[in-house]
């Protein structure tokens, strides 16, 4: 086995990326505190050609060198709009013919390898603040809500590994139909 270049990885340019056709899921960043994970997630959504992200309520926006430092680039790449509350970006997108999934662990949750998106188009799946995760009031305007099963002690996850997991599935799902 041999390691790829650059050049062998066959890298979008900035235009491309803009010009390439995206998977229609957005993601929504409840009141993030930190601007590694918001890096973080800007990068898994240039990864997955992803439509965007709306960041809301304190969620540290771009340019910040902490967001740059993480996402390398993928503020250029990745559409973002900016939402005083959470509320306001989810009421959009139902408006905007969005389902909207929080990614949480509440009562008749669906876990994340038993959620299909077959008859869904547009998707958009809400990640909560680091502590104290997606806002009730923010679920309560949500389609349904998805777990990731956990089998450890631990039932958290890193926002930053939550959305790559999630994103990640739902992205080799679609690609699976």
């Amino acid at each position: 086995m041999r390691k790829l270049s650059m050049d062998e990885l066959s890298r979008k340019s900035v235009t491309e990326f803009k010009q390439s056709e995206k998977f229609p899921f957005v993601v929504v960043l409840d009141n993030i505190r930190s601007m590694h994970n918001v890096g973080s997630v800007f990068r898994t959504a240039d990864a997955f050609l992803l439509q965007g992200i709306y960041l809301c309520g304190y969620t540290p926006q771009p340019p910040h060198r902490d967001i740059h430092k993480t996402a390398l680039g993928a503020t250029e790449t990745v559409e973002w709009k900016y939402y005083q509350t959470t509320t306001a970006a989810v009421q959009q997108l139902k408006n905007d013919g969005y389902k909207v999934y929080a990614i949480e662990q509440v009562e008749k949750s669906i876990m994340l390898d038993k959620f299909s998106i077959d008859d869904i188009d547009r998707i958009a799946v809400v990640f909560g603040n680091e502590v104290s995760g997606v806002e009730q009031e923010v679920i309560k305007l949500c389609d349904g809500c998805i777990e990731i099963p956990q089998l450890g002690m631990k039932h958290s996850l890193n926002i930053s590994v939550a959305a790559g997991i999630v994103l990640w599935e739902m992205v080799r799902t679609k690609m699976g139909n």
